[in-house]
């Protein structure tokens, strides 16, 4: 993603904002059913893609430094996981069916994000680095997408998630 210079106008909301839904629902997600409330989360999206240049979380506080930012980069590396269990995501862009169907409501939800920077982009039961060394049996190595856990054995990870289409210094070496 290029920082990109141009203050969001309508026009770049509704056009993210369609982007946004398209691939949502391709990727079984949904978006928040509240339009109003979704459209002023894609400006901020928009927002601080004009400022960083990249989509940083409009609910976190990003230091400018993409590699520090790279787990609130949106889809955030949470998402998932507070998806699953409090029905949205900590900003409530990406909701459960539950939430997007009007048959639950959100909940308010907790940050998971570590506050020693260190820690950050780690799995909650992060296993120890892994080396330059292979598994023994594996010809390559596996690569973890940290936003929605897609894997893959190959050199080097994809330069885009086939599944959630984040850009490869979203990946993870896993094994």
């Amino acid at each position: 993603m290029n920082k990109d210079l141009t203050p969001p106008t309508p026009e770049r909301i509704d056009a993210l904002y369609a982007r946004l839904d398209k691939e949502a629902k391709e990727s079984g997600y949904n978006l928040n059913p509240d339009a109003e409330f979704t459209r002023d989360l894609v400006e901020g999206l928009l927002i601080n893609e004009h400022r960083y240049g990249y989509w940083n979380c409009p609910c976190r506080r990003a230091t400018g430094d993409r590699q520090k930012d790279l787990d609130i980069i949106c889809p955030c590396d949470y998402r998932d996981a507070d998806v699953n269990e409090y029905g949205a995501c900590f900003c409530a862009l990406y909701v459960s069916d539950a939430i997007a169907k009007g048959s639950k409501h959100p909940k308010p939800i907790p940050e998971r994000r570590p506050r020693d920077p260190a820690q950050r982009g780690k799995p909650a039961s992060a296993a120890p680095a892994a080396s330059n060394s292979r598994p023994v049996g594996l010809s390559v190595p596996v690569w973890r997408c940290k936003v929605c856990g897609y894997l893959c054995g190959r050199e080097n990870p994809p330069e885009k998630c086939p599944i959630c289409k984040v850009p490869k210094d979203r990946f993870e070496r896993f094994m």
